[in-house]
């Protein structure tokens, strides 16, 4: 018997404010990645002064990398015909993909003064929080019975009773238990002090686990836009492949001898 799903996507409202379930995981990752970061400045002597600035500038870059990627990754023909409705964040319409642009872009701009940190040092670090992130957001989606999977004869098939009655791959969940493992692995690599000191490895391991999960688990996701129907892979498959490419050649790089490194 599969599992029935019907969660109401609203916490609770009061008169015009509601606060959904997306909204409270999307808050626990921030504050969890905040005390994440905290954690790693205090472990390598670091201040944290600047750790308020720094996730002011990840929000702004989450925020409009991942709207603008919903709406030209996956719906670009109604989006640049009516590009007023790009700012109607509270319709939904957030896209992962995008949000990575959004981070990678925001913290290179966060690291041009010169007494922070460098960006590769940074996103080393910055993947240990965006991992968790994953997970708590990936539960979010669940909880709005939103990108769901395909069809599933599984016994742990769940029917979505806000989409339809058919049973379906919760793989939301698969999605968030694979991040929830790459934040462990993550944690165990930085504790090693070799992985440390070659810079953009860590980076190389987010960028190359995250994003081929991703792209295996879209085989059991349905489609989100309408004009990938005819492809072979799913707008989200094409979005992972250079992101595992780039974090195969920053692994690569990691492994030369130290002194070859730049």
């Amino acid at each position: 018997m599969p599992f029935h799903w019907n969660m109401n996507p609203v916490l609770f409202q009061v008169g015009p404010l509601a606060v959904r379930w997306y909204g409270i995981f999307f808050a626990v990752s921030f504050l969890a990645g905040y005390k994440l970061m905290q954690w790693i400045c205090r472990r390598e002597g670091r201040p944290e002064i600047e750790l308020e600035s720094l996730f002011a500038y990840m929000f702004i870059g989450v925020l409009f990398g991942a709207r603008l990627g919903h709406c030209l990754f996956y719906d670009p023909d109604f989006y640049l015909s009516h590009p007023i409705e790009i700012l109607k964040i509270w319709e939904g319409g957030l896209a992962s993909h995008g949000a990575a642009m959004g981070i990678l872009a925001s913290l290179y701009v966060f690291t041009r003064r010169s007494d922070r940190p460098s960006y590769l040092w940074l996103l080393d670090r910055i993947v240990l929080p965006v991992a968790l992130a994953g997970f708590f957001i990936r539960l979010g989606n669940f909880f709005n019975s939103e990108i769901v999977g395909i069809p599933s004869t599984r016994s742990w098939a769940v029917v979505f009773e806000s989409v339809d009655a058919v049973p379906r791959h919760a793989v939301q969940l698969y999605e968030a238990m694979a991040y929830a493992v790459i934040f462990v692995v993550l944690i165990l690599a930085y504790r090693r002090k070799e992985n440390v000191s070659r810079q953009g490895r860590l980076l190389g391991l987010f960028l190359v686990s995250v994003f081929f999960a991703r792209f295996l688990l879209e085989f059991l996701k349905t489609r989100q836009a309408a004009y990938e129907a005819s492809q072979i892979l799913s707008v989200g498959q094409w979005l992972s492949l250079p992101f595992v490419v780039l974090g195969l050649i920053l692994l690569t790089r990691s492994l030369k001898p130290f002194q070859q490194q730049v």
